[in-house]
């Protein structure tokens, strides 16, 4: 007997740390009111690391009742996130089936793992990892050649010596010419101010981003 996809996708279950809405703090969206679909665990330790406590734990949901509980918010915005949601193979049946629902959808992520087989209406906000992250070495510069214009590769800074590798990534793969780069300096070690003036000075083809949700809520779990 054939299997019905609708029924199968939305049979899936992923572990689930949170589901909130909130303020977007961050990428193109910033500003706009947003379901965030938090994914738990992550196969990164980064330094700066601001969700350790999606590492572990979260509850297994079924996708039928993730997406009933995005619904209860009637948004237009909906991003998933981690952790790393890619670690978790059902993470794409689930950006598609968000889509499907009329969403716009986003995805943010390391950048450590493989982004192929997205839904092309996902809008992907990927990380390349600085050295001050600690886990440079894990990037998947391969994903690169995966994005498309709508995406953003998002840099989080921590030092000049991030800064200046950021630079020369930039530079090294024509960043600015396959989506729009995003410079955020980390929050409480680098001075947005001195990124900005960096960032002037060198007239980078960048966007500085200063996280919204934190300076208004600061580091509150849910937001």
């Amino acid at each position: 007997m054939p299997v019905d996809r609708q029924t199968d996708a939305v049979g899936q279950r992923l572990r689930i740390t949170e589901i909130f809405y909130s303020l977007q703090g961050e990428a193109r969206t910033v500003g706009h009111p947003t379901v965030f679909i938090r994914l738990t665990g992550c196969p990164l330790r980064c330094d700066y690391c601001d969700t350790e406590y999606a590492f572990q734990g979260g509850e297994w949901m079924v996708q039928g009742d993730i997406l009933a509980r995005v619904a209860e918010y009637h948004p237009r915005f909906v991003t998933v996130t981690g952790g790393e949601p890619l670690a978790q193979p059902d993470c794409r049946a689930l950006l598609a089936q968000l889509c499907d629902q009329g969403y716009e959808v986003s995805l943010e992520t390391g950048g450590a793992l493989d982004i192929s087989g997205i839904d092309a209406r996902v809008g992907i906000v990927m990380d390349l990892k600085t050295p001050g992250s600690g886990e440079e070495t894990k990037n998947r510069y391969a994903n690169i050649a995966l994005l498309k214009p709508k995406d953003q590769v998002k840099f989080v800074i921590g030092d000049r010596a991030d800064y200046e590798w950021s630079r020369a990534k930039l530079g090294e793969y024509h960043l600015n010419d396959v989506c729009e780069v995003l410079f955020s300096p980390v929050h409480g070690q680098l001075n947005p101010t001195h990124l900005a003036e960096w960032i002037l000075h060198d007239r980078l083809p960048v966007r500085l981003q200063i996280q919204l949700h934190k300076l208004l809520w600061g580091d509150a779990r849910g937001r």
